[in-house]
């Protein structure tokens, strides 16, 4: 045993997952190992996974970030191996769970302990899972090694995912380790790097609102915002789009007009900036 987590990459990689889902297998001695995100059933990789948690001592839990396909794409396959029980937020997110786990939820994990923290607005059942003394977060889907995260309603909340963002800011994190993609160094940055991007496609979309009719339609929206974009891609930057006006609704900056969206605000008054500012100190 190596280092206080390994990382073992599924084989499920897509446009969506980039290279694949990172599999963590985390702790040992003592305690025996827990397993983060079993994305596939592959039996390769559920053998890679069952060697790597015998050298930490035995796997004793498997950990849900939340209920995504590429990330419980094995955990049935690694139960039904081990004899072991599957943690997740919710049931509803994860049907295959047998234990749900509430925000704060601790587990012993090695010399240290693993806490739960639940980070909606990717996915409603999303939870981030953090190493106490060595100050390690496996991000799940909320941050990634490289570009950016879907969020997609009516599962992704805008609003949700940027106060998630925020609440990270508030803990100390040495390291950040993503679901997809490589770990990420100066985690502060990324999250200041991740909120500054949301709030720009933010002001983005209500000054495309504000020269649209009443009622302009997302999919007219999505050329004007996403210019630099193959066009192969508007359809999911469609739920970008998407999400953004929700927040902006459930703020009282937009409203639905008929199949589509106008603004409650001027562009460039206090109003307009109203979340920018709420989200800056939260």
């Amino acid at each position: 045993m190596s280092g206080p987590y390994e990382v073992i990459l599924a084989p499920n990689a897509s446009m969506m997952t980039g290279p694949g889902t990172n599999t963590i297998v985390l702790g040992g001695d003592s305690t025996g190992a827990i397993v983060i995100d079993p994305g596939d059933a592959d039996a390769r990789h559920l053998d890679s996974i069952v060697e790597a948690g015998v050298a930490r001592g035995g796997i004793q839990r498997i950990l849900i970030t939340h209920g995504h396909p590429d990330h419980i794409g094995g955990a049935a396959e690694l139960r039904e191996r081990l004899g072991v029980s599957i943690y997740a937020f919710s049931r509803a997110g994860t049907p295959m769970a047998d234990v749900e786990i509430t925000d704060g939820a601790t587990f012993p994990c090695g010399d240290d302990v693993l806490h739960a923290i639940h980070t909606p607005g990717h996915r409603f059942d999303h939870h981030c899972y953090q190493l106490e003394h060595q100050r390690i977060l496996f991000a799940g889907d909320l941050v990634a090694g490289s570009g950016t995260v879907v969020i997609s309603p009516p599962e992704g909340n805008l609003l949700d995912y940027m106060k998630s963002l925020q609440h990270l800011l508030t803990l100390e994190i040495a390291l950040m380790v993503p679901a997809h993609g490589p770990v990420i160094a100066d985690a502060r940055a990324r999250l200041e790097e991740y909120i500054r991007h949301r709030l720009q496609r933010e002001e983005q979309i209500i000054n495309a609102l504000a020269q649209a009719p009443a009622g302009t339609s997302i999919a007219s929206l999505v050329p004007q915002i996403y210019t630099d974009v193959d066009p192969q891609l508007h359809g999911i930057a469609a739920h970008s789009v998407e999400a953004h006006l929700l927040k902006l609704e459930q703020e009282g900056r937009a409203r639905r007009e008929g199949e589509g969206w106008a603004l409650t605000i001027k562009p460039g008054t206090p109003d307009a900036l109203r979340g920018r500012s709420q989200d800056s100190r939260e």
